[in-house]
């Protein structure tokens, strides 16, 4: 596999731009792992784990990578701003056990004030020979600018409003907040563009655009290595353009209460049909509970982004890694021969 060589290769130690996205819900350790094997970095998803859970599952990333005791993980975590804003006062603080575990990356999202976390890493840091790379999720050039300049991020995450799982609002298409944040900090921490991105071209062009790398989520629940169930995997199958949606009754029907202006974006379905005809929320709330317990596929919450029509098949992750990136170069060299 010829490498593609940008600020984030170099800095990560990897053969391709490519980051799988920290998922919940979706065993992303497994992925984590098919990704690095394949040449790109792969986040494990810490969502609403306990330290115990952390512990074990970064155990079985270690096992599985076979890295020894004491030596730094090739795998990044992903942590959720405002889950860590409940944790890390409490007796069972997620961000020590990660450290311990010495990722190379720690990735934070979503929440009122992300740069107190970015600080909690550096000081547990103090004194250790190894450091961790801070990446921040931004949905605005406002928020791009404060990760780099008041918390000294290490990798921006650019997320557009395409993006599964959650996303913010008030993001712009991917493109445009790449092409903003890079003019609002030239020289600045690479940016990483994440957001509907499910084929190598779409990499290529954001490459060509100055993206350091692609994050990906979307496109790895068609992998074997997603954890989410037979049913789920069906449903994305199945789904064609413009099937996933913004939609908070997503959340409200699970009982999650997500900062202001970030929104769940899945798959609409019968959630999300319930809310447009205006049940109240305890009707709704019945009618999942209901439908789980049944095995409804139209009460099944499945998270997916705007690029969820572009893929039908399920296949190892590692040979999708390796296809995009063959993708992305044949791009790059078609781009080149314009010239």
């Amino acid at each position: 596999m010829q490498p593609i060589k940008t600020q984030l290769t170099e800095l990560l130690g990897i053969t391709t731009p490519i980051m799988s996205a920290p998922m919940g819900y979706t065993w992303s350790a497994d992925l984590a792992c098919a990704v690095h094997k394949a040449g790109g970095f792969g986040l494990v998803g810490a969502a609403f784990d306990t330290s115990e859970q952390l512990r074990h599952t970064l155990g079985r990333v270690r096992t599985a990578l076979g890295v020894p005791a004491g030596k730094a993980l090739p795998v990044g975590v992903g942590l959720v701003g405002w889950v860590l804003d409940q944790t890390e006062a409490s007796e069972d603080p997620r961000i020590p056990t990660v450290l311990d575990a010495q990722p190379a990356l720690i990735y934070f999202a979503f929440g009122a004030d992300l740069g107190r976390h970015v600080a909690a890493v550096r000081a547990h840091e103090r004194g250790s020979t190894h450091r961790t790379l801070v990446a921040v999720c931004v949905s605005t050039v406002e928020e791009a600018r404060r990760a780099a300049d008041e918390w000294h991020a290490d990798i921006l995450v650019a997320q557009g409003f395409e993006a599964g799982g959650h996303s913010s609002v008030d993001a712009p298409p991917v493109s445009i907040l790449v092409a903003g944040v890079l003019a609002a900090l030239p020289g600045g921490p690479p940016v990483v563009a994440a957001g509907g991105v499910a084929t190598g071209a779409q990499a290529a062009a954001l490459l060509t655009l100055g993206a350091a790398g692609v994050l990906l989520g979307t496109r790895l629940l068609f992998t074997d290595e997603c954890g989410y169930t037979p049913a789920q995997k069906a449903a994305v199958v199945r789904a064609g353009h413009g099937a996933a949606a913004h939609a908070a009754c997503l959340d409200e029907v699970m009982g999650l209460t997500w900062p202001r202006g970030v929104v769940g974006h899945g798959l609409v379905n019968g959630v999300v049909r319930d809310a447009q005809e205006g049940l109240p929320l305890e009707e709704r709330k019945r009618r999942y509970d209901e439908g789980r317990a049944q095995g409804d596929t139209e009460r099944l919450i499945v998270w997916a982004g705007k690029g969820v029509g572009l893929t039908s098949e399920i296949r190892p992750a590692g040979e999708v890694i390796v296809q995009l990136h063959e993708e992305a170069v044949a791009a790059l060299r078609r781009a080149a021969s314009l010239l």
